[in-house]
């Protein structure tokens, strides 16, 4: 695919760099689109008739690295523009039709010929910056712009390992006939100490944002970040997955993860904060609806922009019947705590408690996350009930919805949108650090207080994690076969599971939950039950917990009933579907195969038949 920069010089000039695989050339031409003045362009093609430069003619301006490295943005970040934003992403915790591939699992899933994500295209671009950056004479933007190229690339890498665990690492160009084009994949090992490095020279050479950096471009924090993400992943992956490497241990990644959030929590390396106005009740959810991201939480952010049609699909996800009907299944809004920090599921009743009165008194985030009691859409006043149209399970998601007007534009209310979404999040680190060190053993009631508890006061929550209750104690309910995880802890159980609930709580539709299923070997997790709210039967029902009907349930095969003015009329069987038919479990999955996921296979991808074709070196992943 070719990637257009516009450059302004006198004439306009479009640089176009095409993107092509690595066993072949990177080249850059210079396309002439316009004349103006007649005279000082003619000029200049007349002077010096020019078809191509070369790559030792560009390079040589901070401006020059700046627009090479745009590249890298949205072809690498999670929620780039370009790409598919992750507040769809489907793990246990919520679902959406059809069920992505992974859920399906078993024979859903199958070897591509090609593609499946072992591309290396982003990859070259990175390397031929870092070869040809030291033709710049500015060694300040040098030393920035190549701090930029190896946060992406140990980005890139980050992907690429979670993906496929070993694959070849390449620090250089490579050209069309170089053996390196052939060679096996090294070992997770070779690759993380190389990531290490690289994400080490980003941290310490990248402004902060104190240094007015933009919260859209990579910083020393953003660096910090992702640090303490791609350690923590790995030192959990070779614990749960019991793998020992030649090198370091699974608690040396652990350690590097704890050392990066607290240099990140420090204020050296920039300033951070969760995000409070004090109102518990309304902050989390309005973080996430704000047109721009928040710049004291957000660490890095990709921004949306309406008037420059730079526009994602939250809320037609959410609220677009068309659009996956999407819905947080039963098992995963019953591991939110109540407000004072009790469990639900230790309250008489629980599994068969009714919507309104399953959302009273619970942690704030449920109903900032979810439509619950008198939800209204921000900016407006009209109340709003749960659409069993427009979610599989009841539990209708409102995170990154946004109001139906935003500015000068006037929006389908249900259409796109432009607030701009996270990469990586001040609370993430929070969570990394209680995590890493509980893993570690080191975890203190003190670090609890700086990280869980700073998160659960954000929100009003009275209740707050003590370490030796949760380890006196540990939750039956995540320990459950049925709904917690699969694989578990030997040490700090307890509070290692409360770590999980509040991550999953926090990070719901970030992008997070499958990778976390996948580190801590709970794959099996996808295997559990995905039905919604509990529904007793046929009648009518106050799902805003106004007083008023918002929904009459009729069985199918009877008389339509007259609804109250305002209410819905649905038939359970065919426009709600129920786990026992006539009563039960919101279901609206019933009909979509669930093969089981395998756990000597589906913890990695395969990779394409063509590659193995092409490289013989290459052997494929196990199971595939």
């Amino acid at each position: 695919m070719v990637e257009e920069l516009y450059v302004w010089s006198g004439c306009n000039i479009l640089i176009s760099i095409l993107d092509i695989d690595m066993k072949k050339l990177l080249y850059i031409s210079i396309v002439l689109t316009g004349l103006f003045g007649f005279s000082s362009c003619e000029d200049a093609i007349d002077l010096k008739p020019k078809a191509q430069i070369g790559l030792d003619e560009y390079f040589n301006t901070e401006t020059d690295l700046q627009l090479f490295s745009n590249y890298f943005y949205p072809n690498i970040l999670t929620q780039a523009v370009d790409g598919n934003p992750t507040y769809d992403d489907q793990a246990d915790d919520m679902i959406a039709s059809p069920l992505s591939v992974e859920l399906r699992a078993g024979n859903a899933r199958s070897i591509p010929a090609s593609g499946g994500g072992w591309s290396w295209g982003v990859l070259r671009r990175i390397n031929t910056l870092l070869e040809y950056i030291d033709q710049c004479p500015d060694k300040e933007a040098v030393k920035r712009y190549t701090g930029v190229a190896r946060f992406f690339r140990a980005y890139f890498y980050f992907k690429k390992v979670k993906r496929f665990g070993d694959v070849p690492w390449i620090d250089r160009q490579l050209a069309s006939n170089d053996p390196d084009l052939f060679k096996p994949r090294d070992s997770r090992e070779l690759v993380l100490t190389k990531m290490i490095e690289d994400i080490d020279y980003a941290i310490e050479n990248l402004p902060t944002n104190a240094e007015e950096a933009s919260l859209y471009r990579v910083t020393a924090g953003a660096a910090l970040a992702l640090k303490s993400n791609f350690c923590l992943y790995e030192g959990t992956f070779r614990k749960y997955h019991n793998i020992t490497l030649e090198g370091h241990d699974w608690k040396y990644y652990l350690e590097q993860c704890v050392d990066a959030s607290e240099k990140l929590m420090s204020g050296k390396y920039g300033k951070y904060k969760l995000y409070s106005t004090g109102k518990g009740n309304d902050d989390y959810r309005n973080m996430f609806a704000a047109q721009d991201a928040n710049k004291d939480e957000y660490i890095l952010a990709v921004h949306y922009d309406q008037g420059l049609k730079l526009k994602h699909n939250a809320n037609a996800f959410t609220l677009v019947p068309t659009q996956g009907q999407p819905g947080y299944t039963r098992k995963f809004v019953c591991s939110y705590l109540m407000k004072d920090g009790s469990r639900f599921t230790d309250k008489a009743g629980w599994q068969t408690m009714q919507f309104v009165d399953e959302m009273k008194d619970r942690d704030p985030r449920l109903q900032q996350s979810v439509r619950g009691l008198n939800y209204h859409r921000q900016g407006a006043t009209t109340i709003l009930s749960t659409d069993l149209k427009l979610t599989n399970t009841g539990y209708q998601p409102i995170k990154f919805v946004t109001e139906s007007r935003m500015g000068n534009y006037d929006m389908d209310m249900n259409g796109t949108t432009s607030c701009d979404l996270p990469e990586f999040r001040y609370a993430e680190c929070l969570l990394n650090l209680a995590e890493a060190k509980a893993e570690l053993g080191t975890l203190t009631q003190p670090d609890l207080e700086k990280t869980v508890n700073e998160l659960r006061k954000r929100v009003g929550m009275t209740g707050m994690l003590s370490m030796s209750d949760a380890n006196a104690n540990p939750d039956p309910y995540l320990t459950s076969k049925t709904t917690g995880y699969t694989t578990l802890p030997t040490e700090n159980i307890g509070v290692i599971l409360e770590i999980r609930r509040e991550r999953g709580v926090e990070m719901v539709q970030e992008g997070r939950r499958w990778d976390d299923l996948m580190r801590w070997k709970c794959g099996a997790m996808i295997d559990q039950d995905f039905t919604g709210m509990y529904i007793p039967g046929a009648g009518e029902y106050d799902f805003t917990g106004d007083g008023k009907v918002d929904v009459v349930l009729y069985e199918k095969d009877t008389v339509k009933p007259t609804p109250p003015e305002g209410a819905v009329v649905l038939a359970i069987g065919s426009d709600v579907k129920l786990s026992e038919g006539n009563r039960g479990y919101v279901n609206g999955i019933e009909d979509q195969v669930r093969n089981k996921f395998n756990e000597a296979r589906d913890y990695f991808y395969p990779i394409p038949t063509d590659e193995l074709n092409l490289n013989g070196s290459l052997v494929q992943n196990p199971g595939w």
